[in-house]
């Protein structure tokens, strides 16, 4: 019976640098096309703002701007109140709602920021017209990092949530360049969300990037939740436990 000779050793060694080469260059592909992918995305910045009907009070179905309206995220080191307030303010002719976020990280204040609202009475679209942020340390305030306000500068008002969401929607948030360019995609609009306050059905659930578009691979993201009839009820690994109005 005859057996057949195992190959040269060297010819082993020989094929090994061809193997490494197809594998970086398949890799390579790989996330070119990744890249690609996200990039080529239709990231829509125009929402003819000129032809909107805008109020700072109203509701839509995944969006509260009632005046006295909370929610309470929180995770194990971190507490997230969003609270829309009895006040509004003006923006290039458009009155819009103050929603104030308060962070806590780890039992301390980290932020606050004053969001400038308002909502299409005709398509429930939630805009966003700026912010102003304040950063805290050791109970002081060391950084505005954040602040803008649509229409100083190139700066433009964003989408926060439409009124008719479908998944794969891409669009800007914030239209501020060089401070803020925030952007989401809507990831799905029947999803189901478990939090402390209860489970929430038909869920819009988004991932949020928050740097240049050509970062998005190593960026770090937000993902979140919108439940209809509540508003957002999850940010990260903050969910929620507490919503409703407050005296």
């Amino acid at each position: 019976m005859y057996h057949s000779l195992p190959a040269p050793q060297h010819s082993q060694r020989q094929n090994m640098p061809r193997i490494l080469i197809i594998t970086v260059l398949t890799a390579l592909t790989c996330a070119a096309v990744l890249v690609h992918g996200i990039v080529a995305k239709d990231w829509q910045d125009e929402f003819h703002m000129g032809n909107r009907t805008l109020t700072p009070t109203g509701a839509s179905t995944y969006s509260i701007l009632f005046p006295g309206y909370q929610l309470v995220l929180a995770s194990k080191h971190a507490k997230l109140t969003i609270t829309v307030l009895d006040e509004t303010k003006e923006i290039n002719g458009i009155r819009t709602r103050v929603v104030e976020e308060r962070e806590e990280r780890h039992g301390t204040l980290f932020y606050v920021s004053r969001n400038f609202v308002a909502i299409d009475q005709k398509t429930s679209d939630v805009f966003y017209f700026g912010e102003t942020v304040d950063y805290y340390k050791q109970g002081k305030v060391v950084s505005h990092a954040g602040s803008w306000q649509a229409y100083t500068n190139s700066n433009r008002p964003g989408l926060i949530i439409p009124g008719d969401p479908h998944a794969g929607m891409t669009y800007y948030q914030e239209l501020a360049p060089s401070i803020a360019m925030e952007r989401a995609e809507i990831l799905s609009i029947a999803d189901k969300v478990l939090t402390p306050a209860g489970a929430w059905n038909s869920c819009v659930t988004m991932v949020a990037y928050i740097k240049n578009k050509w970062l998005d691979l190593i960026a770090p993201s937000k993902y979140r939740a919108y439940a209809p009839g509540i508003g957002i009820v999850q940010e990260q690994d903050m969910k929620l436990v507490r919503y409703g109005y407050i005296k």
